[in-house]
């Protein structure tokens, strides 16, 4: 802006000297052409006056006289001429000077050669006899005049440019500095020397103002962004077309197992093909879907391009972990393999059974023996089946839960009754014991989960040993607990013991029967009143299980 102002100033100087040069050389001009011409005319006076009163006699003064004196008669002709032989001049009655002077008695005209490269300037005056007496002077033209002062002029002319050219800079200089002084960064604190600046100034307000809420609310939103996506397990990578992250939460640096500083490109976050794939394909506008694998846990990994305007503009990778999926779904592999076994066993044994009864291979005593193997094994079958049923119902929330007042104390009674005759011949002492502990609950659905917990106690315990069921309040909240001294379970395996058909003991398990879901179902049963789950055992010692609602 500044050389702006300076080039503007500096070329409208140049311009108005240059004008005023050539004004002034020009009014100059006129003016001394007509001081000629008046110079003239007053000596045409004087010498007029002298032929007046002593004759063409008095010319002989001028004889040496550097002004050009001319004598002409009525006819044109020559008389007297200072500077020439009068006889040797052609009659000058066609100059205009000499016409305008025998008509109104006075003449002027100007000639220029292009030979002398002069001018020359002639007065023409009329005396009394008719005859009309002429003076005439030259000078050199214009041009040879400034040729001859061509030099000082140059140097005039670039003192006059160096002036202006400094004038122009501090001009320049004073001129941008209010503008210069204005604080863009607080304009509403700036008071401008200018007040045509003053509606600049409330514009940058107004839009610093605007720019400030609205970086504002970018960085409401950005926070709000990362916020989300670094509480995400999900792990989430934005990139730009040249792979170069925008945005990446701490769950997708975990799960590719990089734990240095944000690279600038995503390609040095990891080497596994999966994720190069996925960056690579998005990048080339596909989606792309895979499945990462490693020791113990499993990811689904896609990668989907960001379009704009049907362009790529970037990726991005989302990282989810599926690992629970996957357990699950083994575990559904594992139920479905242990029914067929748990079915497919006792089906095997009644086929058999049933096929000697048949074709008559047994004698009445061992029918009787192989019905009542059967009975038992289609039993085994029976509950088999109903506790799959109630574990179905349970994940499927299709029981209705009623809010009904139970009284866990009461039900704990129920069962000591219920397993009194098993756990005699086991050899075990079942008890209940406490204060009454209500809760809002289906009771059916808190009676298995006490049953089965008295059960199973009572399955892996030693003779001599016992059960015991308390009910009271922990903490303000109603609980219960399952103690007792049996075998114990070791402590590595304490989480998997509520898992479907899982037993500690397989070939224990066997021979005490029972169908491998009761701590299932309890473990359901307390999901589905909000309950907790505690174990506290110790291998060979006895165990306690307590639930809390």
């Amino acid at each position: 802006m500044v050389k702006r102002i300076f080039l503007s100033i500096f070329l409208i100087t140049l311009v108005a000297l240059l004008i005023t040069s050539v004004t002034v050389f020009a009014i100059a001009h006129s003016y001394y052409d007509d001081q000629i011409i008046s110079e003239l005319a007053r000596e045409a006076e004087y010498v007029k006056a002298g032929i007046e009163l002593s004759g063409q006699e008095y010319l002989q003064e001028f004889n040496d006289s550097d002004m050009r004196i001319t004598l002409i008669d009525r006819d044109g002709k020559v008389l007297y001429d200072n500077k020439a032989d009068p006889s040797s001049m052609t009659n000058h009655l066609d100059r205009e000077e000499i016409k305008e002077a025998f008509q109104s008695g006075e003449g002027s005209s100007t000639r220029y050669s292009d030979t002398l490269a002069e001018r020359t300037y002639y007065y023409a005056a009329r005396l009394s006899d008719g005859s009309v007496i002429r003076f005439s002077g030259a000078r050199y033209s214009p041009w040879v005049i400034i040729a001859d002062i061509v030099t000082p002029l140059i140097s005039i002319i670039l003192l006059l440019l160096i002036a202006s050219a400094l004038a122009s800079i501090a001009l320049s200089r004073r001129i941008v500095q209010p503008i210069i002084d204005i604080d863009i960064d607080n304009p509403e604190k700036s008071t401008p020397t200018y007040k045509e600046l003053r509606p600049v100034v409330q514009r940058l307000t107004e839009q610093k103002q605007r720019i400030s809420a609205q970086i504002s609310e970018l960085q409401i939103r950005r926070s709000e962004f990362e916020a989300i996506t670094s509480n995400m397990t999900e792990g989430m990578m934005i990139v730009d077309t040249k792979a170069s992250i925008l945005s990446c939460n701490s769950s997708a640096l975990r799960i590719l197992g990089y734990d240095g500083e944000l690279p600038l490109s995503a390609l040095a976050v990891s080497s596994i093909s999966e994720f190069r794939h996925a960056l690579l394909s998005s990048l080339s506008g596909e989606r792309f879907e895979d499945t990462i694998k490693s020791k113990s846990r499993c990811y689904r990994i896609i990668g989907t391009p960001v379009l704009e305007d049907g362009n790529v503009c970037g990726a991005v990778i989302v990282l989810l972990d599926e690992t629970e999926k996957e357990r699950r779904e083994a575990l559904r592999r594992e139920f479905t393999s242990n029914v067929s076994h748990e079915l497919k066993t006792p089906l095997t044994s009644i086929s058999g059974y049933a096929e000697l009864i048949r074709d008559g291979l047994t004698d009445k005593e061992q029918t009787v023996v192989f019905a009542d193997k059967i009975h038992k094994e289609s039993g085994r079958m029976i509950s088999l089946i109903g506790d799959i049923i109630k574990l179905s119902q349970l994940d499927g929330k299709e029981i209705p839960f009623d809010k009904t007042r139970i009284d866990l104390l009461e039900l704990a009674e129920n069962a000591v009754d219920r397993l009194s005759s098993i756990a005699k011949k086991q050899g075990v002492t079942v008890t209940a014991e406490g204060e009454p502990s209500y809760i809002e609950g289906n009771a059916v659905i808190a009676e298995d989960m006490i049953y089965n917990l008295c059960d199973n106690a009572i399955k892996y315990n030693r003779e001599g040993g016992y059960v015991k069921i308390h009910v009271g309040h922990l903490n303000g909240s109603p609980f219960f607990f399952v103690e007792d001294n049996g075998i114990g379970i070791p402590a590595d395996e304490t989480d998997r013991i509520f898992e479907r058909f899982y037993r500690v003991d397989k070939s224990h398990s066997r021979q005490i029967g029972g169908t491998g879901l009761g701590l299932s179902i309890v473990k359901h049963g307390a999901i589905y009143h909000n309950a907790r789950i505690t174990v506290e055992s110790r291998l060979g010692e006895g165990t306690r299980i307590s639930v809390i609602f």
